[in-house]
């Protein structure tokens, strides 16, 4: 038997203040987008903000639907109108906030399963990374360098063929 320890290195900024100025153009950007989200049953708003190469930003929010599973959420959203609208530009980083109307959402939520195996095809297909930035409407912010880091054991093409 072998035994692996996998892990990452996560930044955890006490709030957007410390973050870099693009890091934090990039996190208001997913607030934004945030304030757009239809989120009519959960009460549960999600924005994302999307930074291409040629400097575009791109947002998405989630939308969702009475029938659950039709829904999307923000990462998706935002991620798919990234490869639609600039198909082939590379994306340097995601952001991402959510917030409650329920209840103050005090820590940073993690993309979906559906949301992170979709972002590591995009980091897969571009061969770079692509930086997470993970925020609060009011508190800490998460950041990772690379979608791999969240999903280290990601399903991708090679399980689909045998080159």
């Amino acid at each position: 038997m072998e035994k692996k320890k996998i892990d990452f290195e996560l930044l955890i900024y006490e709030n957007e203040n410390e973050l870099s100025q693009n890091d934090k153009k990039l996190l208001e950007k997913a607030k934004e987008a945030m304030q757009n989200a239809y989120a009519p049953y959960s009460k549960f708003k999600v924005g994302a903000a999307v930074l291409l190469e040629n400097g575009e930003v791109v947002q998405g929010n989630n939308q969702e639907n009475a029938s659950y599973p039709s829904g999307l959420c923000a990462e998706r959203v935002a991620v798919f109108h990234a490869g639609a609208t600039y198909p082939g530009v590379t994306i340097l980083a995601v952001a991402i906030v959510a917030s409650s109307s329920l209840h103050e959402v005090t820590v940073p939520a993690a993309p979906c399963g559906n949301c992170r195996q979709s972002m590591i095809e995009y980091e897969q297909k571009q061969k770079s990374p692509i930086s997470i930035i993970l925020g609060v409407p009011n508190g800490p912010v998460y950041k990772c360098a690379s979608m791999s880091d969240i999903l280290p054991l990601a399903f991708n093409s090679s399980f689909l063929s045998d080159s």
